[in-house]
């Protein structure tokens, strides 16, 4: 009884929060599906018009759209396969020209290029910088895209992030693109970790360091609700772990004024997890340091993926139900 008490307070307090987040949405995985090369269509795909459809009627304004890096541009230094980005703009145009819906492209490599870090002999800053520019480039002009510069950078000095990271900025910007850029962090990029230094020198610490000429940019992090925050289980730690694990960053990011975005978020099908989801969305909302969040996941090619949003058979998923859609409608 005191376990239901609790999850009833909590729901009781995200229905009467005030939402105030720009972006609201859903990542659309698949393009990132697979291995560099792969067969499209059969290994990997790009969201479908179904889909966007879906969740721009769910009231979703954003879509992150994740891709190899080494698909969109095969050769280092190079220029974007044509095919490649064919597929790849097909959706974005749908999405931000037909539904007026924004889409957040994410290179998905883990600060990798075949398996290589950015910042080593076989991929040079300079590389990615090289990427970023060809990319932008080619949206600078359209207002419903956000730059997300990398997915989860791991394994590696924070320093070196840093620079990596300065280098897609610089690339970006060199194009005289002034669009929002998400900016990641060592370690997964993970909200709760923020400020630890257990991978290195802290992102708090390093990530400040970054420049934008602009000052258009938020720093990108995850936050999964499962006992490691790893997002590979349906359970949920508590009903309120979302807030007790954002609470840090949070505060980081209001005394250094600064925004981030939480570019991944899931959770599995069951009670105490929808009552984590809504905490930690009317978290996200009641402060006004996040300026977005995108769930984790869906797209064409999830079969029977725990945190799956993608619909089937016309029919919302669970997390959809008892989550995801009454937040969806209360963005900006």
């Amino acid at each position: 009884m005191r376990v239901l008490s609790l999850l009833l307070a909590v729901v009781t307090f995200t229905s009467s929060a005030t939402a105030i987040v720009r972006w609201a949405g859903v990542n659309e995985a698949g393009g990132d599906f697979g291995s560099k090369g792969g067969v499209y269509g059969t290994d990997y795909t790009y969201p479908t018009k179904s889909s966007v459809n879906y969740f721009a009627s769910k009231k979703a304004n954003v879509i992150r759209v994740p891709f190899l890096w080494e698909r969109l541009q095969p050769n280092l230094n190079q220029a974007l396969n044509a095919t490649e980005f064919g597929r790849l703009n097909a959706i974005v145009n749908y999405a931000t020209k037909t539904k007026g819906i924004y889409v957040l492209l994410d290179p998905h490599n883990y600060a990798r290029y075949n398996g290589q870090l950015i910042g080593s002999s076989a991929v040079p800053y300079n590389s990615f910088k090289k990427f970023w520019r060809l990319l932008a480039t080619k949206y600078k002009s359209n207002g419903k895209i956000i730059f997300g510069l990398m997915n989860e950078p791991n394994t590696m000095p924070t320093e070196q992030v840093l620079t990596a990271m300065q280098a897609g900025v610089d690339g970006i910007r060199s194009t005289n693109a002034t669009q929002l850029i998400l900016v990641p962090g060592n370690a997964w990029t993970g909200a709760h970790s923020w400020t630890q230094s257990w991978y290195g020198t802290s992102n708090a610490q390093v990530m400040l360091n970054i420049k934008d000429p602009h000052n258009n940019y938020a720093y990108d992090m995850h936050q999964y609700l499962d006992s490691d925050y790893s997002g590979t289980s349906s359970s949920c730690n508590s009903p309120t772990v979302g807030s007790d694990q954002l609470a840090t960053a949070t505060a980081w990011l209001k005394t250094n004024k600064k925004r981030a975005f939480l570019s991944e978020f899931g959770f599995g099908a069951n009670p105490t997890c929808y009552a984590a989801a809504n905490n930690l969305l009317a978290y996200l909302n009641a402060n006004h340091v996040w300026i977005g969040y995108t769930y984790w996941a869906s797209g064409p090619m999830w079969s029977n993926y725990i945190y799956s949003v993608e619909p089937k058979q016309g029919g919302d998923a669970p997390q959809m139900t008892h989550a995801l859609n009454k937040w969806l409608r209360k963005h900006k």
